[in-house]
């Protein structure tokens, strides 16, 4: 089967050895997008709404990259580091996806990169 690496200077780059997404037939395996900024490499300022709506927004442009949309995700994977957060992170969900909506993971961790406090990766199918 071949892979197709997919990529956009509209998400953050790769802060390490992997893809932003990778392709593979219809399938589209997205990495986990913090709430760094594109432009500057940096984690946004503000509270956990604001770090998931950018780390959203990152989500959205992989997958535009990809030629797909958040309204073909079928799966999501959230991680917080308080599960404290848990209703103004699904507040912010609401904003991205309607209903019928992706299946879906929440998970409390101990830490994330960058000291981010959320992230989101997906699975995509076009």
């Amino acid at each position: 089967m071949s892979r197709q690496i997919i990529h956009t200077d509209n998400a953050p780059a790769a802060i390490g050895p992997y893809s932003q997404a990778v392709r593979a037939g219809n399938t589209v395996y997205l990495s986990g997008q913090i709430p760094l900024d594109p432009a500057t490499g940096e984690i946004v300022s503000g509270d956990i709404s604001a770090q998931a709506r950018r780390s959203f927004e990152n989500l959205k442009a992989v997958c535009e990259a990809a030629g797909g949309s958040l309204a073909q995700v079928v799966r999501l994977g959230l991680y917080v580091i308080d599960l404290g957060d848990f209703a103004a992170v699904n507040a912010v969900m609401g904003e991205y996806f309607q209903a019928p909506y992706p299946a879906r993971s929440t998970i409390e961790v101990a830490g994330l990169p960058k000291g981010a406090a959320f992230e989101v990766d997906a699975i995509l199918v076009l």
